[in-house]
């Protein structure tokens, strides 16, 4: 969302700068923020081992569960593989956000990522979808299946996916990219502990019928963590303000500077998974603030808020009406 410059009073902080490139020539001492919460610059090794370590589980457990007829396996390896994509597509997300920016991509392809979280929820919808349709057809007609080699098959999967999780542990709260591929392989976890028990419950008592029921739940439990991923990645794919930033909070930061009688037209969205945008309208009729004031501003933005790329337009006419948000105002 670009900023309004509709006044000979207009001051950037170094967000405008992504915006424009260096056309602006600004003097301004502002540390750049890139280096602020960008955990996926360093998962690449990570992306790539847990692709290859679910690759190679997703190929012995649908073995095992096509030559067993276990819909549990199967069901488990079905959602293994949407992992597999959904880190790919998590992999592609960080690796184009990553990219310089350009005359038609102002800000790069920092918003990738938003699209890869998006995208990942709803290939795990779908996966749920396929693998729910198999399990009801099967409760009606339970297959013998070996519970010994499913709890086997199962406990491999336990420790791959742990593993593969803990890849991912150390990014998951600054980044919703990273979080959803943290999330799958530690929900892949609990799934193979589902399977698992199905395998000794078959094992000790023969009840064929666990088999789909483990796999609907595992459904039930897949389904809740994508919902809150899936609902974030719309939210962020909308421009809402990032969950963990307070608008109100922002409101009275802002008007707390030196000078400050009014705020409008205040704009706070995610360029990516990881980087807030702002931009904000003040009005100071006391004086030109010149650039110590933005300097300010825009340190204590990055420093309370996380927020490193902001653009502030400066307003000094008490009477004037604003053609974007009408009269100056608290």
């Amino acid at each position: 969302m670009p900023a309004h410059h509709h006044d000979g009073h207009a001051h950037h902080a170094h967000g405008d700068r992504d915006q424009h490139g260096e056309a602006h020539g600004h003097s301004h001492s502002h540390s750049h923020g890139h280096s602020h919460g960008h955990a996926p610059a360093d998962f690449g090794q990570a992306f790539a081992i847990g692709i290859t370590l679910n690759v190679a589980f997703v190929a012995v457990e649908a073995g095992f569960g096509f030559s067993t007829g276990s819909v549990a396996l199967l069901a488990d390896a079905g959602h293994n593989l949407s992992d597999v994509l959904g880190l790919a597509v998590a992999w592609g997300g960080v690796a184009l956000a990553r990219r310089a920016p350009s005359k038609r991509y102002t800000y790069g392809l920092s918003g990738s990522s938003i699209l890869a979280a998006l995208l990942n929820a709803l290939l795990l919808l779908v996966a749920l979808g396929a693998i729910t349709l198999e399990a009801i057809q099967r409760i009606g007609a339970p297959s013998a299946v070996p519970g010994p080699t499913i709890a086997l098959v199962a406990a491999m999967g336990i420790v791959i996916n742990l593993a593969t999780a803990m890849l991912f542990a150390r990014g998951r709260k600054g980044d919703i990219n990273i979080r959803g591929a943290y999330l799958h392989m530690a929900g892949d976890a609990a799934v193979s502990a589902g399977v698992l028990t199905a395998g000794l419950i078959i094992w000790q008592t023969g009840w064929s019928w666990i088999d789909p029921v483990i796999s609907l739940a595992i459904v039930a439990l897949i389904f809740w963590q994508t919902w809150g991923l899936l609902r974030e990645a719309i939210d962020m794919s909308l421009a809402a303000v990032p969950r963990g930033i307070d608008y109100d909070h922002i409101v009275e930061a802002l008007a707390a500077l030196d000078g400050v009688t009014a705020i409008h037209d205040l704009h706070i969205w995610p360029m990516s998974t990881t980087q807030p945008v702002l931009t904000a309208h003040l009005l100071i009729p006391a004086g030109h603030p010149g650039d110590a004031f933005l300097g300010a501003a825009q340190q204590m933005l990055h420093d309370r808020f996380g927020i490193a790329h902001a653009t502030i337009q400066i307003e000094v006419d008490t009477g004037k009406t604003c053609p974007v948000a009408g009269p100056c105002r608290l």
